[in-house]
């Protein structure tokens, strides 16, 4: 393949792949971290209890663009979409225009890079900014002139106030640049360090935050989220790592990294020197750090700086193995694509209900603010909105423009180092007092939280709020995603505690192959009042009234905290006679001694 040619399969692949991103980010769904950087940027400010400021300002020039998801994302569809080209230029300049073209395509075709800007998260510009300072870093070593500081003092800037996990491409560039004579002469360089003490003011707002909020930010990114123990797990993590750069084209990079750290070449020396750390660094680490959170994209920055020098490793390699890695690499984020494809589609995304690759932060928004403004229609004028968690609160929000909505304080919050934010915008309520006693609507989640906590969970819930009114239960996705509307007409009150029920099918198991005629057992009960029957769903369709009321007391002693008065009569069997043939989702329906009606998840099954 000649330059010419490289270059047209570039532009090709390039327009292509943004008009297919423009569509997805129109039509998919804000995801819970998006919503909650809208709502920082509604409330602008240096720094944040999560991050720095830069994702918050760009989702407010993206929410200043016009309404909708969209204009949200557009100012980092536009950071991504000039990252590919930065990718061909500084590799065409290290090397050939044709190395730098197929580098570019690479860029296109890795899937996270690929991908990026179809959310509004941090990856964006955090990428930019190390895709600048590795520009930089090689320019450096030709030649140290204003222009090479200037792009080095905009990067150190950009991912200053982008991610803490910047650092990280901080340190690995200034040691690449230490193996090297050419980049230590370029560190002798005053200008350099002038571009480092610039790139270090960024760092300021993040630092006074933490200073003025007890390092509630740095606590949480450094400790509190981290175990700091070695665990197999990073196994797993690691090969998700590995699996998402697709596994030919890893190899390449390998191969690229091996051979670029013999190479005679500076240039390609401190590629593979920046990417190999960078990837290898965040591997060891999955063995140590964040095993709850998605960490995936971690070693996209490394992946990036070995892009170089890969298609001159894929030229020694054999026609079919060179086609196996595009071909794969092109798989790869046309299956990521495919995914953010289902999310945006709610009749594929509902198919995925009983997998694990389910996108349940993207389901259901829409609905739950259908369903809120149907509710709120009922209620008093005036009545106050209350979120269960910072999701809610962040996508209730956005979907409402309305950046104010008050939020309970729940684990999550915690978890996702959102509650100190939360609570400097005075957002954040231990409980429904500190609201005054007016008509509320509390839009709690039943499914945000372990199975096996929930009932403690809700428990808290009454504590904060008071007894439970009977919820209006949204199961989306069957149920995978699932949320409770509470109305209050008044003051907090005292009482029992009441809360939603609870229930587990025992058999048949989830994905059962069954006949046509099948029997169905579990438990079910709900606090404070107990139910009084239970029906078996079948495709949301009552098929079988269940006969409730067998003792089981190895229930009671699970949930040792329940209040039940039925315990340990909670057990129910049911038969269903001519099911037809095929996949179905079965579910209950719970009826409560206080007249309430409560959907329970379904599970998928098989029908023979």
């Amino acid at each position: 393949m000649q330059a010419d040619a490289a270059k047209r399969w570039f532009i090709g692949l390039w327009l292509a792949l943004l008009a297919v991103k423009l569509v997805l980010a129109a039509r998919l769904p804000l995801f819970v971290d998006e919503a909650f950087y809208w709502q920082e940027g509604r409330h602008l400010a240096w720094a944040y209890s999560d991050l720095p400021g830069l994702t918050a300002w760009l989702a407010r020039v993206g929410d200043a663009l016009g309404d909708g998801t969209l204009s949200l994302r557009l100012p980092f569809l536009a950071i991504a979409a000039a990252i590919p080209w930065l990718v061909a230029r500084m590799t065409a300049r290290e090397f050939d225009a044709k190395t730098g073209w197929q580098a570019g395509t690479l860029a296109l075709l890795l899937p996270l890079a690929g991908t990026l800007g179809l959310l509004a998260l941090p990856d964006v510009p955090l990428l930019l900014a190390s895709a600048l300072c590795v520009d930089a870093g090689l320019r450096l070593l030709r030649r140290v002139d204003g222009f090479a500081t200037m792009e080095l003092a905009i990067g150190l800037v950009i991912g200053g106030l982008t991610h803490y996990r910047f650092v990280a491409v901080i340190a690995v560039g200034f040691i690449a640049l230490l193996m090297l004579r050419d980049g230590r002469t370029a560190l002798r360089d005053p200008r350099v360090w002038i571009a480092v003490f610039a790139g270090a003011l960024a760092w300021l707002p993040l630092v006074l935050w933490n200073l003025h909020n007890g390092d509630a930010g740095l606590r949480f990114q450094l400790v509190d989220r981290h175990p700091w123990s070695f665990s197999g797990e990073g196994l797993r993590l690691g090969r998700m790592q590995l699996l998402l750069a697709t596994p030919v084209l890893l190899a390449a990079m390998a191969l690229a990294a091996w051979q670029g750290l013999r190479d005679a070449r500076p240039a390609a020396r401190y590629l593979a020197s920046c990417g190999s750390m960078i990837v290898l660094g965040f591997l060891v680490l999955g063995f140590f750090a964040d095993r709850e959170r998605v960490s995936f994209h971690w070693p996209l920055p490394g992946y990036l700086a070995l892009l170089p020098l890969v298609p001159a490793a894929l030229a020694r390699w054999s026609r079919g193995w060179r086609i196996a890695a595009w071909a794969t690499a092109a798989c790869g984020l046309a299956a990521v694509l495919g995914y953010y494809t289902i999310a945006s589609l709610p009749s594929l995304r509902a198919q995925t209900a009983s997998r694990n690759f389910h996108p349940t932060n993207f389901a259901g928004w829409d609905a739950l603010d259908a369903a809120v403004r149907r509710r709120l229609a009922t209620m008093a004028p005036g009545t106050q909105l209350l979120a269960g968690n910072f999701k809610i609160g962040a996508e209730l929000g956005f979907a409402r423009d309305d950046a104010e909505i008050a939020v309970l304080e729940h684990p999550l919050n915690d978890k996702h180092g959102r509650a100190p934010q939360l609570a400097l915008w005075g957002l954040s309520h231990s409980t429904r007092a500190s609201l005054g006693g007016g008509p509320l609507l509390l839009v709690a989640s039943g499914s945000d939280v372990d199975f096996r906590d929930l009932l403690a969970h809700y428990h808290a819930l009454c504590g904060q709020v008071g007894p439970l009114p009977a919820p209006q239960v949204l199961n989306i996705d069957h149920g995978r995603q699932r949320f409770l509307l509470f109305a209050f007409d008044g003051p907090m009150r005292d009482g029992a505690c009441t809360t939603p029920a609870l229930a587990f099918i025992d058999a048949p198991a989830p994905s059962a192959k069954l006949a046509r005629a099948f029997d169905v057992a579990g438990w079910a009960f709900k606090d404070g009042v107990g139910l009084r029957a239970v029906e078996v769903l079948l495709d949301g369709r009552v098929a079988a009234q269940a006969r409730y009321g067998e003792a089981n007391a190895g229930v009671a002693d699970f949930w040792k905290n329940s209040t039940d008065p039925n315990h340990p009569q909670v057990y129910f069997r049911a038969r269903i006679e001519g099911a037809p043939a095929g996949t179905h989702w079965l579910g209950l329906r719970l009826h409560g001694a206080d007249g309430s009606v409560e959907d329970w998840p379904e599970q998928r099954i098989e029908v023979r």
